[in-house]
């Protein structure tokens, strides 16, 4: 009974606890799959600095609850693919002078990309995840569509930006209709033993989020002082490497002028910080490349939308107009604060997701 068959990602938390037993009371065939992306075939103390959902201890913990729900459970080999298509574009981006958003990479490659092929290998017709989102069919587009959760306090779509179509016809997302609320209460009645379990908000593989230390161990190298310009081009003091900088950074600049200073620009030819007034973190102006649009197969005029320069900014109104092969030139109607090279631009119509891109410049 392929068309019932689900494989639901399972890291252990309340979300993707409570999306396997919503889906199994609905009937499905659940499988329970926990990506292992640590590199578990080296010490057990580098394994434990991996953290939330991709730590051992959630591992353990998706077993317990895939036990309580009598459905199978599988532990699934994806070091290989994590540390190509995550950890070293990451580690990449910020030798570039740019901030990438890893989530969206690890859905786009890992949740979306290596899991559904597995699913697929089950003879399985959905993956399932417990993303705050939802996915529609529209019939009049014959295309599906990703909406907004309806716990806005916890929609995730902007991190679901990238997913094809393909991969939004074979996926579910039960708890695009419920809020957290909601699914703690669930987790409750169901006795899953993780309804109070707290939520992650670091990247797995940073151990203590410390970014710096994290990138000072990958890449030594890449760790070249250079010079602090302001925008006339005036040295005012030195950096300790690009990788520890980001778009809108007041705080560690080393240098005393009588004002604050924010960083307004990375440049990586030249090894160089450029720092600013506040008011010039401000700009109203961007170029996206890597777009990827859910709502159409493509852009072929200006379309005013809302956007969202990164998952906790608030949406702002913009035109959106398609510029050559996939970029897109985003203006703002009022200006917006660090725009990030390197982050997700996620462009909105109402509720629906239009699509989005990788902050170029």
């Amino acid at each position: 009974m392929r068309s019932k068959r689900v494989v639901v990602a399972m890291s252990g938390g309340v979300d993707s606890s409570v999306t396997a037993a919503l889906l199994k009371e609905d009937g499905y065939e659940v499988i329970g799959i926990t990506m292992q992306i640590w590199p578990s075939d080296e010490t057990a103390t580098r394994a434990d600095r991996f953290n939330g959902c991709c730590s051992l201890k959630a591992a353990e913990e998706a077993r317990r609850v895939a036990q309580k729900l009598e459905i199978p459970h599988y532990m699934i080999n994806f070091r290989e693919v994590f540390a190509r298509q995550v950890i070293t574009n990451f580690c990449q981006e910020y030798t570039k002078g740019r901030t990438p958003n890893p989530c969206i990479r690890c859905n786009q490659y890992i949740k979306f990309g290596a899991l559904l092929k597995k699913a697929i290998s089950l003879d399985a017709r959905f993956v399932a995840t417990g993303h705050y989102a939802r996915i529609e069919f529209d019939k009049t587009r014959r295309r599906y569509l990703l909406k907004k959760g309806y716990d806005l306090k916890k929609d995730q779509s902007y991190v679901l930006y990238m997913m094809t179509q393909t991969q939004l016809e074979h996926t579910l997302m039960p708890l695009g209709t419920l809020t957290k609320e909601k699914v703690r209460e669930l987790a409750r009645q169901w006795k899953l033993g993780i309804a109070d379990k707290a939520e992650s908000q670091e990247i797995c593989f940073i151990p203590n989020n410390n970014y710096g230390e994290y990138l000072q161990e990958y890449l030594p190298r890449a760790t070249k002082p250079g010079p602090i310009f302001d925008k006339e081009g005036k040295i005012l003091g030195e950096h300790k490497g690009i990788l520890f900088y980001t778009i809108g950074q007041r705080k560690r600049m080393g240098i005393a002028v009588g004002e604050p200073l924010y960083v307004i620009a990375i440049d990586r030819e030249r090894n160089a910080i450029i720092v600013g007034r506040e008011e010039d973190v401000y700009t109203d102006e961007l170029i996206a490349s890597e777009v990827n649009y859910i709502d159409r197969e493509r852009l072929t005029r200006s379309l005013k939308v809302t956007g969202k320069i990164r998952y906790r900014a608030k949406e702002a109104e913009a035109v959106i107009t398609p510029e050559e092969k996939d970029k897109v030139q985003v203006e703002f109607v009022q200006p917006q604060r660090a725009i990030t090279p390197g982050q997700a631009v996620v462009f909105y119509k109402k509720d629906t997701v239009v699509g989005g891109g990788t902050i170029l410049r």
